[in-house]
């Protein structure tokens, strides 16, 4: 129905000491209004500013250019069936969490590290029943992603904090990705399954401007499986995910089980008089993860999105949102902590233009980076959306 879509020292070692968090993945592959050639690009800018609370007071300026080209290879080259995708990523580098924070990271286009990447590359062979996709590859593009909560600026309605906080360099997603396998099976109507077996760490934590594929080192391998069930006017996603590789505990020793669930559903709560497009959304996560080698045990998020809630406004969009990441007793053994940070988020997201959106945001959160030392944070920010086709 809806279509839309810090860093904190205790934290495992990840690539410039910043946590890998979801990101909007860019929009449109190619379908039978488009060309056997599709070229695209997104510009987003946001300013950020702390008012009140977190490190310290001030303002970011942060943006991302996602460069997306894609091919019909069964047009082009009488491959049926199959299609080819490449994602270039670039990124100012600057960071808002180190005003905020935040752990569970306010800005879902933050990285750290100002570089341009190779994103995603890959190949997708389709056969019946389902398709087959091998290379760099986002498992957040497909894996743990609902559309209701794509309209939110906050990093942990993207992929739940849970999973983000995971592994050496972050689990597959914005913004390094690794090479990966991917199989999807449709075996009924609404109902999908999906599984991924993936680089055990992403890039390269030591050269974090480069896309690197590096197999091997202990890296291990990550397994990723979900199942799409249907709702009454939404879906629900069951997924679990599992490391191969050994992990460092919270007491030095190193062991196995680097683990996790979640559950994860949309559903439409009324829907507009004769335009199913508007009305509202509500959304809903849970996940767990093995507390003896993360951060946080739990993660909690829910929300509302409101398509058109003006007339003459229909592609407006309203939203609401929490997202609770919860500590897990082994880390609170070894860190003063608190028990979680709760982050509330309310936007506003207008297109103005064909080419051009518009999104105000509030940001209130609690315990930031679950830190006792640091108080409450309140930020603001504005962002600017601007994409355009260059071909196709």
């Amino acid at each position: 129905m809806i279509a839309g879509f810090a860093a904190v020292v205790s934290f495992p070692a990840f690539a410039e000491g910043h946590l890998p968090h979801g990101h909007t993945h860019s929009r449109g592959e190619i379908d039978e209004s488009h060309s056997p050639l599709l070229l695209q690009a997104t510009y987003t800018g946001e300013v950020m500013s702390n008012v009140s609370g977190g490190l310290k007071r001030g303002s970011r300026y942060l943006d991302n250019l996602d460069i997306v080209a894609e091919a019909d290879l069964e047009a082009i080259a009488g491959w049926k069936g199959a299609s080819a995708h490449v994602y270039g990523l670039y990124n100012n580098g600057k960071s808002f969490s180190d005003l905020a924070g935040d752990a569970q990271t306010a800005s879902n286009i933050e990285t750290g590290v100002q570089a341009f990447r190779l994103y995603e590359a890959w190949i997708e062979q389709k056969f019946v029943g389902g398709s087959l996709r091998v290379g760099l590859y986002d498992l957040n593009s497909e894996f743990d992603a609902l559309d209701a909560s794509g309209l939110f600026i906050g990093s942990p309605h993207g992929i739940g904090t849970d999973f983000a906080q995971t592994g050496e360099n972050g689990p597959s997603i914005f913004p390094s990705t690794s090479l990966a396998a991917r199989v999807s099976i449709e075996p009924a109507e609404g109902w999908v399954v999906r599984a991924a077996v993936l680089d055990g760490v992403p890039g390269d934590p030591d050269r974090t401007k480069r896309t690197a594929v590096k197999l091997g080192d202990g890296d291990g391998a990550l397994l990723v499986a979900e199942i799409e069930a249907p709702l009454p006017h939404g879906r629900l996603l069951f997924g679990g995910w599992s490391y191969t590789a050994r992990f460092d505990d919270h007491t030095g020793n190193s062991g196995r089980g680097n683990d996790g669930l979640y559950v994860r559903g949309e559903t439409a709560l009324f829907e507009e008089a004769g335009d199913p497009a508007q009305g509202l959304a509500a959304f809903a996560r849970l996940g767990i993860a093995d507390g003896r080698f993360n951060t946080f045990g739990k993660f909690a998020s829910a929300g509302l999105n409101y398509t058109g809630p003006f007339k003459g406004r229909d592609e407006d969009q309203l939203g609401f949102a929490v997202a609770a990441a919860f500590t897990g007793d082994a880390y609170k053994r070894a860190v003063p902590a608190d028990n979680a940070e709760v982050a509330f988020e309310l936007t506003y997201r207008a297109p103005v233009a064909s080419w051009l959106s518009l999104q105000p945001s509030a940001h209130y959160i609690i315990n930031p980076g679950a830190d006792p030392t640091v108080r409450n944070a309140v930020a603001f920010g504005l962002r600017a959306e601007i994409s355009f086709n260059i071909l196709g």
